[in-house]
């Protein structure tokens, strides 16, 4: 290990040194903790003092004939007192609430996915459908909370369904060990581990193998910010603040868990090594970083000012990702209006690909919820958007967080009767694949889930056997091949030329009328958000050539109430006339390519 660059925060390969390293012969432990009296590496059936190397603040044992799955952990004596450890580099532990390390041998899988790796790439110019999903809860083997499936079988579960329902991206919650299930692996305690509780790291390189091999990519949830206070874990880990802050005012998150001394070299090279873990040693495709506005301002609080070293941290990580991990995707999530997120370094910004946007979310969500009557004066909540959408990169989320903690899923956030909301949840989802941006919904969302979710209960898949659910499904599917299918809705995304309003000034009728346009393509969508009906709507479009509908969001296959032959538009010389059913919303192709 580069010693120097551990300690300046410039490595990413700490856990090739540090860490438990299993050969048949023997297994090579190592451990940083430099305020410690004293570590013993404590096995099953031993105790073994271990040896100050380099410098004195790592220790390191060697031990002969050591099976792998053996378990062990470090005790790390301090102030007279030991306090027992898991190993911070370690690649597996126990099932919480064990929480013992577990030797691997990390070099027994070959992956298969070269040409993917080779291929894949950040999707700018390309269609981005990514499914996010908490891997223990999408389906369950029975009726207890843990009856999980472990990470071979979830991947023969979800490749077809992926596949069938058109997501090219899964994004998976942390996989990180963590003790607590209703953290949803946020609060972390294994940096270099996955989880236990859906099996070992050679299975779940096994399903991204498989995801590669059917052309989906996977995106991981990473945690840089804070991790879990559980005694084993990081916390004063030998003995003293090593990993946060010597202080609470800025030590402890509000979410009780401990925050990252981002300015510390060693925290640097531990975060930015676990980082290039997942990319590198399970062939991720892509990070999504969790609360990013943390590591903007000091607390995510913008009256206490930036975070500098914090800032730099990220911003070089990123860069230096990128370099050794061609083809993958960085993703913010970040809920503050500082500039530059998906910016290259060489203009100040912080090189992520995609940013979030929690606006478009904020926003989108708020209108669906009014009455078609508070609508006209809240109209430009939905053109608001287009107006900073330059400003970055953007993704638009419907995650998980917008369904849980009592905020109602998806579609029970629509406002009116069931069938209301129904309608009104096609007519948003449309909304949401014709506006610029890569796109990414939480699981079940494709269901019209009604129950929030809940990690201890599998997605309510029953619903498909109730006719409004499987029509839903249906047309998110038809929605989702369209997405990937359709040139014009993807591939300037982030140019001026993708995207123009054709009409966002009927703020009495909620229509909304938008034309996304590729190299070879022009597509136009037109929305009504009203109650009714909206006759002889006309619609002035230079050079229109001919048009024809792609897909009705209330078309009667889908569970609307517009039949297939229905006469929803006329075309004379340069004006389209439309017929607009309520709560509803159109795709057509426009000009020559029709």
């Amino acid at each position: 290990m580069d010693f120097y660059g551990f300690y300046t925060g410039k490595i990413f390969d700490a856990y090739e040194w540090l860490g438990a390293h299993y050969t048949k012969e023997n297994t090579t432990f190592r451990t940083f903790a430099p305020q410690a009296q004293r570590v013993e590496l404590v096995l099953e059936d031993r105790v073994i003092p271990m040896e100050k190397v380099y410098n004195g603040q790592f220790y390191e044992a060697v031990v002969d004939d050591l099976l792998s799955g053996s378990k062990y952990e470090y005790r790390i004596y301090s102030h007279g007192r030991y306090t027992d450890h898991c190993d911070p580099y370690g690649n597996a532990m126990e099932l919480r609430p064990d929480h013992k390390s577990i030797v691997c041998d990390m070099n027994d899988y070959m992956f298969s996915d070269k040409d993917w790796m080779k291929k894949r790439s950040n999707m700018k110019n390309k269609p981005l459908n990514i499914y996010e999903i908490h891997a223990g809860s999408f389906k369950k083997l029975g009726n207890r909370p843990d009856d999980w499936y472990d990470y071979e079988q979830l991947g023969e579960l979800l490749i077809p369904y992926l596949k069938e329902n058109g997501y090219n991206y899964v994004e998976f919650l942390p996989l990180c060990e963590h003790p607590s299930d209703e953290s949803w692996g946020y609060q972390t305690t294994g940096y270099f581990a996955p989880t236990s509780r859906y099996g070992t790291p050679n299975q779940l390189k096994k399903m991204i193998d498989k995801l590669h091999e059917n052309g989906i990519g996977a995106i991981l949830d990473f945690v840089p910010v804070h991790f879990a206070v559980d005694a084993y874990g990081l916390y004063r880990y030998d003995g003293e603040a090593l990993y946060e802050y010597p202080s609470n005012d800025v030590g402890m998150s509000e979410w009780g868990s401990c925050n990252f001394m981002h300015s510390r070299g060693e925290v640097k090279s531990f975060l930015q090594s676990s980082a290039n873990y997942w990319l590198k040693e399970f062939h991720f495709d892509g990070l999504r970083m969790d609360a990013i506005s943390r590591i903007i301002f000091w607390q995510g609080d913008e009256r206490r000012g930036v975070n500098s070293n914090a800032l730099d941290f990220v911003r070089t990580m990123n860069s230096e990702l990128k370099k050794m991990n061609p083809g993958i995707m960085l993703i913010a999530e970040d809920s503050t209006s500082f500039k530059g997120i998906t910016h290259d370094n060489d203009h100040g910004g912080l090189e992520f690909d995609y940013k979030w946007d929690l606006g478009w979310m904020n926003d989108t969500l708020n209108y669906f919820s009014m009455a078609p009557a508070k609508r006209s004066e809240n109209y430009h909540k939905l053109t608001f958007s287009m107006m900073y959408f330059g400003d970055e990169n953007y993704l638009l989320p419907l995650s998980h967080d917008e369904v849980v903690h009592c905020k109602g899923t998806i579609v029970n956030k629509m406002y009116g009767s069931d069938s209301e909301k129904l309608s009104q949840a096609r007519a948003l989802y449309m909304y949401m694949m014709a506006h610029p941006g890569k796109k990414l919904n939480f699981m079940g969302n494709e269901l019209a889930q009604l129950r929030e979710w809940d990690e201890k209960r599998e997605l309510d898949f029953d619903l498909l056997s109730k006719p409004e659910h499987r029509m839903f499904g249906e047309y998110i599917k038809e929605l989702n091949r369209i997405y990937l299918n359709e040139d014009a809705m993807y591939e300037q995304d982030y140019e001026k030329e993708g995207f123009e309003w054709a009409d966002c000034s009927q703020e009495q009728r909620l229509i909304y009328a938008m034309i996304r346009s590729s190299k070879k393509e022009k597509l136009l969508a037109v929305f009504n958000f009203s109650n009714v009906e909206q006759k002889n709507y006309q619609l002035k479009i230079g050079d229109l050539g001919k048009a024809e509908i792609l897909l009705c969001s209330d078309s009667r296959q889908y569970g609307g109430n517009t039949d297939n032959d229905a006469q929803l538009f006329s075309i004379k010389d340069e004006m389209i006339e439309f017929q607009l059913p309520a709560y509803s919303g159109m795709i057509l192709r426009i000009g020559n390519a029709v």
